[in-house]
């Protein structure tokens, strides 16, 4: 369900020929113009730095993509930013092809059963690197470290760093749920 617009700042930055190939790019790419963009274009060197380093992160392979999106995912819910869970089930789901019922479970992952055992160690620690003050653990990490690799364990630990600046910014802007996980071609839960 889509929630009502929020947003702390206008969604209508000055154009530019920034702002129209973000607008462009981010209908083509997403079926709409992401609110985040939308804001950022106010300041355009934001925009294409935040543009460049999303491009880049999108490169990173190290980490299997379903534990990346459901770090993500508990970063966000962690943080409580609407927007980024909305977004991001949506990208897992629909563009990524992560098994919906494994994005619903995070914010209840302790509750059920549709994570591995991995996979919940992950959203564990996505969610203690989100809290204030910061609760991962020494044997966090070593529970980690028996099934990822150094360089896993790092672009994890780099990912739910780069969704709390994301959910953290966003909140702080106002920004809330665009729709996405609603475009999301779905079986009802049970």
């Amino acid at each position: 369900m889509t929630e009502t617009r929020t947003a702390r700042i206008p969604l209508d930055p000055p154009r530019s020929l920034l702002t129209r190939v973000a607008d462009w790019y981010s209908r083509r790419t997403y079926g709409s113009t992401l609110d985040p963009a939308a804001a950022m274009g106010h300041h355009p060197r934001v925009l294409l730095t935040e543009y460049r380093h999303e491009r880049s992160l999108a490169r990173w392979d190290r980490l299997d993509p379903t534990l990346k999106h459901l770090a993500v995912m508990s970063a966000a819910v962690t943080v409580g930013c609407s927007w980024c869970v909305d977004f991001g089930y949506w990208v897992g789901a629909a563009q990524h092809g992560i098994d919906p019922a494994k994005l619903r479970a995070v914010p209840s992952w302790r509750d059920g059963d549709a994570l591995t055992d991995l996979e919940r160690r992950v959203v564990e620690y996505a969610e203690a690197m989100s809290t204030t003050p910061m609760g991962v653990t020494d044997e966090m990490v070593a529970g980690l470290r028996r099934d990822l690799d150094d360089a896993a364990l790092v672009e994890l630990t780099m990912m739910v760093s780069v969704e709390n600046a994301r959910s953290r910014t966003n909140g702080a802007l106002g920004l809330s749920s665009q729709g996405f996980r609603d475009r999301c071609e779905l079986p009802a839960r049970a």
